[in-house]
């Protein structure tokens, strides 16, 4: 007979008695304050480095002032700019890629296109006399005299696909940096005779100088060394970088030697520079940087062998990413000066002649312009360029400073003066849901009459577009104010800064909200055999069953532990579930069961923290059971926002009656005699009989069918010769019976 089923309320006092009782193992236990808001705070330079600047600068200490005043000097209709270089009258030439194009500027402001090549790409100009330039052009390269009223004739026309870089020797001689094959070319600038002053085994000389001693330094790709090479060609390897290429080499006054490598789809010279891509926050050193990527299209880079050294040690410079700014003392001893993971470095330029002035640096694909000065090395973000990359810097002999652009092609001059007006757009935060709003505040300095204004925009796609808010009223009160914005689950900020009688200074904005409660999600509920126990990992001595009643401290302490090693333990019956919150709210577990075919759910356990429940089956009537895990989130929760997550479990039995065994007689058979008998029980099927006649082991028999897996199973079990025959005494026969929950009973018989 099966024992009634208690009522809940019978359960339940037996689990407080002990009689039922619940296990506390931590898998995963995070406290929290209930309905606390997210602050969304922005304060550092990498913070601030994810939005968009304009007009504005972030400083190393994170730092929002007014930047430099930048003017378009030229605009042209070109993708990329490429060179920059003053003639000999002052004017100032500009070569453009993708139409081939050169443009003059006379030192009144006016411009005009003054030569279209049959190239695509004017990668290289250097001055000549008279006020003419030399253009390199590319693919299928040549080098050409332009004069100022635009006439032009072919200077050199080398079997060289690309012309990279032009300089002027001390003696007059114009020397060409060519790619595929890798060659410094000396040319007569009167007649354009050329020999081959240096071939090499990478793949393209992209950029050349003359030091004070005369000898040619270039920077190569595939791999990105600095060389230096003497008159009779000889080279030796200054710097062997870890980059793709050395895009620009600039020696300094002092001997030293600028350095700019790059790595990565940033690297290999080509045609035209994409737009850029979305940023998003990385680390630098020195430098904060923001993750881009930046390619440089045309050509198609071979991986080859390093370029030919001399005989000497090899300077090889550690690390990789993106880009490096390198300066290599005139002993020869270098340091990284700047170096970013993700941002490409096309030009860099010494704002003065002075040795320990500070560091200019262009970058894309935001167009950035980074300034980096002291020891150690602080980084400035000065702005950002009206285009996405900065390509090309040219210092005039008044200190004054130009740099070229690409997407689009400009000519800037970068002042010293500051803007008057600044803007700063933020990232957008995502709130992973829709989310009410609190309060934006900000703080700063606006002395002089100075001020700054912040408002606010939000939307529910991830890109802002028509769909989002207008933006807010401007507010210029830094304790802040309610955002007035719409609640949903994107927002961006935008902070406009204005000059007085002293520039502005925001140091740190900060935006509350607090996010919908989201339901808790049970996924999935482990329903592990009967009898298994897990210890406690934590414990000493003989671990006490994860499941098991623990005083309050070791169930805190179980609740940030693993499971233990398995055991086993008759009549408990163990639970493991998977739960996870979106909020990240701390989740507490209430466990109930239910008889199959019922409808009522009866509490078993509540209160839990731990992703684990051991239930003492030993008092509960047989039956097949399922349990039930709610997951509440009301611990973190305001009781009118508080939801719940549910998953039920697979059926289960709970088996604490043993089989039954009827013995029937024994049959003869001539010499042969079979015991007969039934093995029945309620709940769960029969797993294994055995029968003892004797000795020291019991024998396994069998079902007539074969196999044990019904509730009721027939045997004929064949008794042994010797019992038969009188060597023991056949009176005796002993059979016992399992069923799969491992309730046992053992009869004899005659």
């Amino acid at each position: 007979m099966i024992a009634s089923r208690p009522s809940a309320a019978l359960l339940f006092r037996r689990v407080k008695q002990g009689g039922l009782p619940a296990v506390v193992v931590g898998l995963a236990m995070t406290l929290s304050m209930a309905a606390a808001p997210t602050f969304w705070r922005v304060s550092t330079q990498a913070e601030f480095l994810r939005g968009e600047v304009e007009a504005l600068s972030v400083d190393a200490d994170g730092h929002l002032g007014l930047g430099p005043v930048t003017e378009t000097m030229f605009d042209t209709t070109a993708p990329v700019l490429w060179s920059l270089v003053t003639a000999t009258d002052d004017a100032l030439w500009i070569g453009s890629g993708n139409d081939g194009r050169v443009y003059r500027v006379d030192p009144s402001g006016r411009g005009e296109l003054v030569f279209s090549a049959d190239a695509s790409d004017v990668y290289a100009l250097a001055a000549g006399p008279n006020g003419a330039v030399f253009a390199a052009t590319s693919p299928d390269g040549a080098i050409y005299r332009v004069s100022p009223d635009g006439t032009a004739s072919t200077l050199f026309d080398p079997d060289d696909t690309y012309v990279w870089a032009l300089t002027t020797a001390p003696d007059g001689a114009l020397l060409a940096a060519t790619g595929d094959p890798a060659r410094i070319h000396r040319i007569d600038p009167d007649t354009g005779e050329a020999s081959v002053l240096f071939e090499s085994d990478a793949t393209h000389v992209l950029s050349i100088a003359v030091d004070p001693s005369g000898a040619v330094l270039a920077g190569t790709e595939s791999p990105g060394q600095v060389l230096r090479i003497d008159q009779s060609g000889r080279a030796f390897v200054l710097l062997d970088s870890p980059h793709d290429e050395i895009r620009s080499v600039r020696v300094q006054p002092d001997g030293s030697v600028l350095v700019v490598a790059v790595t990565g789809e940033g690297s290999s010279g080509g045609s035209t520079p994409p737009a850029a891509e979305p940023a998003s926050e990385t680390s630098s050193t020195p430098a904060a940087s923001v993750s881009v990527t930046t390619t440089v299209s045309a050509v198609v880079v071979a991986d080859s062998g390093a370029a030919t050294p001399a005989t000497g040690t090899t300077n090889v410079a550690n690390g990789g990413g993106k880009g490096t700014v390198y300066r290599i003392g005139a002993d020869g001893l270098w340091d990284e000066l700047w170096s970013s993971a993700s941002e490409t470095p096309y030009d860099a330029v010494f704002d003065t002649d002075d040795p320990d002035a500070g560091l200019i640096i262009g970058t894309g694909p935001e167009g950035r312009l980074y300034r980096v000065s002291e020891d150690p090395p602080r980084t400035v973000l000065l702005g950002r360029a009206p285009a996405n990359q900065i390509t090309r810097f040219l210092r005039l002999d008044d200190g004054s400073l130009r740099y070229s652009t690409a997407n689009p092609g400009k000519v800037v001059r970068l002042t010293a003066a500051l803007a008057e007006r600044g803007t700063y757009l933020s990232e957008v935060r995502d709130a992973e849901t829709v989310a009410t709003w609190g309060t934006l505040s900000w703080r700063g300095a606006t002395p002089g009459g100075s001020r700054i204004e912040v408002s606010t925009r939000s939307g529910n796609t991830e890109v802002p577009n028509d769909t989002w808010s207008e933006w807010s009223v401007p507010s210029d009160d830094p304790s802040g104010g309610p955002i007035a914005s719409p609640n949903a689950r994107y927002l961006q900020w935008r902070a406009a800064l204005f000059a007085g009688d002293a520039a502005p200074l925001l140091t740190s904005v900060s935006a509350a909200y607090l996010p919908r409660n989201l339901r808790p999600d049970v996924t999935s509920v482990t329903v592990h055999p009967p009898g298994t126990v897990f210890q406690q990992p934590f414990a000493s001595g003989d671990p006490p069953v994860a499941g098991l009643p623990l005083d309050e401290a070791a169930a805190v302490a179980a609740a940030s532990a693993s499971l233990g090693r398995q055991g086993y333990r008759k009549g408990i019956q163990t639970f493991v579930w998977q739960a996870s919150d979106r909020n990240g709210d701390a989740l507490e577990y209430t466990v109930s069961y239910q008889v199959e075919g019922d409808t009522d759910w009866h509490l078993l356990q509540a209160g839990l923290r731990a992703k684990i429940f051991a239930w003492d089956t030993s008092l509960a009537p047989d039956g097949a059971y399922r349990v039930k895990i709610a997951a509440s989130d009301e611990a973190a929760n305001a009781p009118e926002t508080a939801l719940t997550g549910e998953h039920d479990s697979q059926v289960f039995d709970i088996d604490n009656t043993a089989p039954r065994i009827e013995l029937g007689p024994v049959r003869a058979t001539g010499e042969t005699r079979t015991l007969s008998f039934t093995v029945r029980d309620d709940q769960s099927p029969i797993q294994r009989v055995e029968v003892w006649e004797g000795g020291d082991s019991w024998r396994v028999v069998y079902p007539t069918d074969g196999i044990a897996d019904a509730l009721v199973e027939q045997f004929e079990a064949v008794l042994s010769p010797a019992a038969a025959a009188g060597g023991v005494d056949v009176g005796v026969v002993i059979v016992r019976a399992t069923d799969a929950l491992r309730n046992t009973v053992t009869v004899s018989g005659q």
